[in-house]
């Protein structure tokens, strides 16, 4: 028994959905079954090309950054400038409340 596969078109904004009777089976091609062996010059030619490969791809991420404008920038700078000094006031008092505290009931 087989199962109908819908399939959605779209088509000027519009969603147009169709049955379709023969759904295609799944079919493994040779190219897919079989991988190319590695073989030492394989090995060899991945790892001299790998760095360049890195570099490549880096790049192509850095492309698709969406860099934030110069006045988010500066939002987010002053956000971390207040956080660190928020923090920064926290950790002072707590750290003169536990001297305090460490003098009081450990050097009595």
């Amino acid at each position: 028994m087989a199962k109908t596969v819908k399939r959605i078109k779209l088509s000027g904004g519009k969603r147009i959905v169709e049955d379709d009777p023969s759904p295609k089976p799944n079919v493994i091609t040779a190219s897919e079954e079989s991988e190319p062996k590695n073989t030492s010059e394989n090995v060899v030619v991945r790892m001299l090309l790998s760095p360049f490969r890195y570099v490549a791809n880096s790049w192509k991420e850095l492309k698709q950054v969406r860099w934030p404008n110069r006045r988010a920038s500066w939002v987010l700078t002053l956000a971390v400038i207040l956080f660190t000094a928020f923090f920064s006031i926290v950790i002072l008092i707590l750290d003169a409340l536990f001297q305090i505290l460490f003098k009081e009931v450990l050097l009595k």
